[in-house]
């Protein structure tokens, strides 16, 4: 199943017989001053028409102690109670967007297809995509019927901190770290206790899955850039970032490539706020 959806498909779709469940996700983690994005203000100053607001933080993450990362996977009932609040069922298309470059996005899409749903896409390029084809833009607050979705938790791989921190040497995998090169290299950490990366892994930041538009990269582009850092169809692959977020990014972007891969949900969040071994620099 392809990973996207154009702006120009995604209109199609919205008016044909059977339309998809839109999700906003908009959502980024800090804005300046460190005051909370307020993502849901953003949707009702304009949303693609249909489209269903989802708060990340509430809605796509749990809540537990610090040595679970900051944003730990839902419980399956509160996935399952808010996804059929946004009226998906268990046949349900669903395709998800937010702002710009689908950060947040992808973490929907990954955590709908880790529940079990089978047809999730991204928005290429985002609201700006949809945008720049002189598409509409609502400002209402879109309440859905609600659906009725069963959640069927682990249909796509997730490793532990323990996997992580054996993958590339006990498993002969590769380790992607989707995190800023500084951060990767330990230069600096606005957010967690430590600074630093998981020793054996490999630094693929996010960004670099984008083209100047903010679409994703072709799939041969993405599979020349992964077959860099040492990745094929064959190489047992798994990606963290600083709370799991991002790294649900890069697990969209090697599927573009055609390479399956594994989510550490946990990320480096979790890693910092637990007695574990801490590399800095290149590696």
């Amino acid at each position: 199943m392809s990973v996207l959806i154009t702006a120009t498909e995604l209109a199609a779709a919205l008016g044909s017989a059977e339309p998809p469940v839109v999700l906003d996700v908009r959502w980024r983690l800090t804005v300046a001053g460190g005051a909370r994005y307020d993502g849901h203000a953003d949707y009702l100053a304009g949303h693609i028409p249909g489209a269903v607001f989802v708060d990340l933080d509430t809605e796509l993450a749990g809540h537990g102690p610090a040595t679970e990362g900051r944003h730990p996977l839902p419980s399956p009932a509160d996935l399952e109670a808010s996804a059929r609040r946004w009226g998906v069922d268990d046949d349900s298309t669903v395709v998800v967007y937010d702002g710009e470059g689908n950060l947040a996005a992808a973490r929907a899409w990954w955590l709908l297809r880790w529940a079990g749903l089978a047809n999730v896409r991204i928005l290429d390029g985002a609201l700006p995509a949809w945008v720049a084809e002189g598409r509409p833009l609502a400002t209402d607050e879109v309440v859905p019927t609600p659906g009725s979705v069963t959640v069927r938790p682990g249909s796509v791989p997730t490793i532990d901190a323990d996997a992580a921190g054996a993958w590339a040497d006990e498993r002969g995998g590769v380790l992607l770290d989707a995190r800023a090169p500084e951060r990767y290299r330990g230069e600096t950490e606005p957010i967690d206790p430590k600074a630093g990366h998981i020793p054996g892994a490999v630094n693929a930041p996010t960004g670099a899955n984008l083209d100047e538009e903010g679409r994703f990269r072709s799939a041969a582009e993405l599979r020349a850039r992964f077959a860099s850092l040492g990745v094929t169809a064959e190489t047992p692959v798994a990606a963290y970032c600083g709370s799991g977020v991002t790294a649900a990014h890069e697990v969209a972007a090697l599927a573009i490539a055609g390479i399956d891969a594994a989510l550490y949900p946990g990320s480096w969040s979790q890693w910092s706020n637990t007695d574990r071994p801490v590399a800095t620099g290149e590696e």
